[in-house]
């Protein structure tokens, strides 16, 4: 197969699962940042520190992703209703 349908070795899903793809990425790379930053704060560096960020995330991501599905239509109507149409 080639890179256009495939990413990692496995097929590439079809263009219908982005509206789901698009907030579990987000919502990953957010709450692992977030939590990361929020962790290191509360606690330092100790050891274990990766043990008590991964809490931390899978914690917040578990909130965060639901969130993240409920609260897209709302804010991209917000958002089109700011920003002129192009």
């Amino acid at each position: 197969m080639s890179s256009d349908t495939t990413v990692l070795g496995l097929p590439k899903l079809p263009a219908r699962y982005a509206g789901i793809v698009m907030p579990l990425l987000l919502s990953i790379l957010m709450t692992m940042i977030v939590s990361f930053v929020s962790t290191a704060r509360a606690v330092g560096f100790p050891t274990g520190f990766l043990r008590v960020w991964a809490g931390a995330w899978a914690m917040s991501w578990i909130v965060a992703f639901p969130t993240l599905l409920l609260l897209l239509p709302v804010v991209r109507r917000a958002t089109a209703a700011v920003v002129r149409g192009g």
